[in-house]
């Protein structure tokens, strides 16, 4: 594994294409060739040594387009990528089928699991040389996107904002500022729909046709396969939303009807959504003085987190602040060779930056527990189990909030948990509203606006427009960068979601032991899917009837007491 003292050192060389393609011709051959056991383990080894090298100029490369998306050299490199990538992939592909092939396949599945299997057969459903051309024009219209999103100047108040920056006003004390600024945000989206509506409609357009191409009925099934969904279907998901709306919507409609109380209004409003009650929001600290403050509550949850903290800190390894052109979110990227993540935000004075901070140093402590890892392809799970990690360590640093927020710790704590459910509704209705739009791919925008308001009324139904046209019309999802670049993610976050509520029980009868299970799950990647995963880690299936409903019980027994 590669040395770097800090990100500054990590610069990944980026081959030619024609490097690239020789190296492939050159284990087409190895594979080929490979009779014994061990001949078809140094062919996979080969490959895998390539992957790694791959998996850490690949995410640099998007990095820094993320970082500054108006860098002209940052963006033509990343566009070069877009057109390289579906080539690259479909050459692995062409190595995933060989060792699906491969007579030695139950040996190599006795070292190297059987998970390893089921990723490749997903991903050889998924690529195929008549859809390249289309997989490079899906990633071009999501930068679009990204930097459409990233290049927003927003006009409050005397000032321009981008979409992050007017987002620190969202827990403003002064409802008539945070009205202010939410339509100002709003009129953004209202003004650029058309092109928007422009983009989603060519995202649809080319996923459907790449899944028509390659037999699938519609893209729902296309993407299932791309996100790896190995242990569970379609139907799973479509009956845990209905478990959703079952056990957690109730809840979270009575949750809204309290905080409107505690606001003394009526109704919530757009503008009223991040402000728990009547006392001004609790103000995390800036700068280092928050990295910091992260260092100490991780330090206090296992000293090797703390240790963790700070060589992230120390190494550079976090871009935190808001600049101008950088994008918006938040997210953990990695260096395969070099075994480090990186954590990527924009912090901008609200407690959000806490969630989010803790949040991509969950996934950031997985890369790095699972960096030796003998395969490239497990270093991550997927996206579903990926995320337990990362709200896994939400919930374990909740004894330890002080760090962050002195005496307004405890309102944090019943702020966070009351998002937590709020996210199970929200992100069922981010799911199936991308399945209405997949499964009529043929909808014109004000029909796909209008799916949008049906999700609202189904899975949020205490949320109202405040007189907000955009959202009165369905407009909201447009902000849902997920919908546009990773379509079916969202559901991801729900799944986990209810996995790392069980963490938290199981933290408050034994922090000790329930930070192990944790850590341990880190280790392991992604060697086992999703159910695996969290069978390993003592934790019930989202799918069991019985899981949600305790969840949603002790979500109100601990809100309400």
């Amino acid at each position: 594994m590669l040395e770097a003292a800090t990100f500054a050192d990590i610069r990944p060389e980026i081959p030619t294409r024609s490097a690239l393609l020789a190296e492939h011709d050159a284990l087409d051959a190895q594979f080929a060739a490979a009779r014994s056991y061990e001949d078809w383990e140094r062919a996979l080894l080969a490959w895998d040594r390539i992957n790694r090298r791959n998996a850490t100029w690949m995410p640099m490369v998007r990095l820094r387009f993320q970082q500054n998306t108006g860098d002209a050299d940052a963006a033509a490199a990343g566009e070069a990528l877009n057109a390289l990538e579906p080539e690259l992939a479909d050459r692995d592909a062409a190595h995933k089928r060989a060792l699906l092939a491969s007579p030695q396949r139950a040996a190599l599945e006795a070292t190297y699991g059987v998970q390893i299997f089921a990723l490749w057969a997903c991903d050889v459903a998924a690529v195929d040389e008549r859809i390249l051309g289309a997989l490079a024009e899906e990633s071009q219209v999501e930068d679009a996107y990204v930097a459409e999103l990233a290049g927003a100047a927003l006009s409050y108040a005397g000032r321009t904002y981008t979409l992050s920056g007017i987002a620190a006003f969202s827990e403003d004390p002064d409802r008539a500022v945070r009205e202010g600024a939410t339509r100002a945000k709003w009129a953004w989206f209202e003004a650029n729909s058309a092109k928007l509506d422009a983009q989603y409609a060519e995202l649809v357009r080319l996923r459907t046709s790449m899944a028509r191409t390659l037999g699938y009925e519609t893209f729902v099934d296309l993407g299932y396969e791309r996100m790896h969904r190995t242990d569970y279907d379609r139907a799973d998901v479509a009956r845990f939303r209905d478990a959703i709306v079952e056990h957690v919507v109730p809840l979270c409609a009575h949750l809204a009807e309290r905080q409107a109380r505690s606001l003394g209004i009526e109704r919530l409003m757009p503008w009223d959504l991040d402000v728990f009650d009547a006392q001004p929001s609790p103000r995390p600290p800036a700068g280092d003085a928050l990295v910091e403050a992260g260092e100490r509550a991780l330090h206090a949850i296992d000293p090797r987190l703390g240790a963790f903290a700070r060589m992230m800190r120390e190494r550079d390894l976090l871009d935190l602040p808001l600049r101008d052109g950088k994008a918006g979110g938040g997210f953990c990227t990695g260096f395969a060779e070099y075994g480090l993540p990186f954590v990527f935000a924009n912090v901008n004075g609200t407690t959000h930056d806490v969630n989010v901070l803790v949040h991509e140093l969950g996934h950031a402590y997985q890369q790095y527990s699972s960096r030796e890892q003998p395969l490239a392809d497990y270093l991550w799970p997927t996206y579903d189990a990926a995320e337990i990690d990362s709200m896994g360590m939400e919930f374990l640093v909740r004894p330890h909030l002080e760090e962050f927020f002195g005496d307004g710790a405890e309102r944090y704590r019943r702020k966070h948990l009351a998002a937590s459910l709020n996210l199970l509704a929200y992100g069922s209705a981010v799911d199936h509203f991308q399945h209405l739009v997949y499964e009529r791919p043929e909808a014109s925008p004000r029909e796909r606006h209008a799916f949008w308001r049906e999700m609202e009324r189904r899975y949020l139904p205490w949320r109202v427009s405040g007189g907000i046209a955009h959202l009165e019309s369905g407009g909201f999802w447009q902000h849902q960068r997920h919908i546009y670049k990773l379509p079916f993610y969202y559901i991801d976050y729900v799944l986990a979601m209810t996995c790392a509520m069980q963490i938290w029980t199981a933290s408050l009868d034994d922090p000790a032991d329930a930070f192990a299970r944790y850590d341990a799950l880190c280790a392991r990647g992604g060697s086992l899917p999703f159910g695996g995963l969290v069978a390993s880690a003592g934790l019930r299936s989202p799918f069991e009837p019985q899981t949600l409903r305790d969840i949603a019980k002790r979500g109100e027994a601990e809100l309400f007491a």
